[in-house]
């Protein structure tokens, strides 16, 4: 059985997603505010490597980092539901699957308590 990395074409297609996926974070009054003084690119790229992971890709990448780098952003539930809902929107104008895209959101879903503060 193929991943999903490799069912939707591996880094070149996961980069675009990321890629889309920030373009219309960046676009939300509500979220943009944290991206403030970040080097996107940089961010990006760590993205792809994330996606990448999460599709069963290569490249690894340790989950456990999501807290760190999220800790003092004070992240709340419905900032993190946006975030989810515009990646859910990217992943269908990608073409992605639904039932790949709820496999993909679910492992998103499953990060909130590193991501969302208490």
């Amino acid at each position: 059985m193929k991943s999903l990395y490799d069912k939707y074409g591996g880094i070149p297609v996961i980069s675009k997603i990321v890629h889309n996926f920030y373009g219309k974070i960046l676009k939300s009054p509500d979220l943009k505010k944290f991206f403030e003084n970040v080097n996107i690119e940089s961010l990006m790229s760590h993205q792809i490597q994330l996606f990448s992971h999460v599709m069963g890709g290569p490249t690894q990448f340790d989950l456990g980092r999501l807290k760190n780098a999220h800790s003092r952003m004070n992240i709340q539930g419905e900032h993190f539901a946006e975030v989810a809902e515009i990646l859910e929107e990217t992943l269908e104008d990608a073409g992605v699957e639904e039932e790949d895209i709820q496999t993909i959101m679910g492992i998103v879903a499953s990060t909130r308590s590193e991501i969302v503060a208490s």
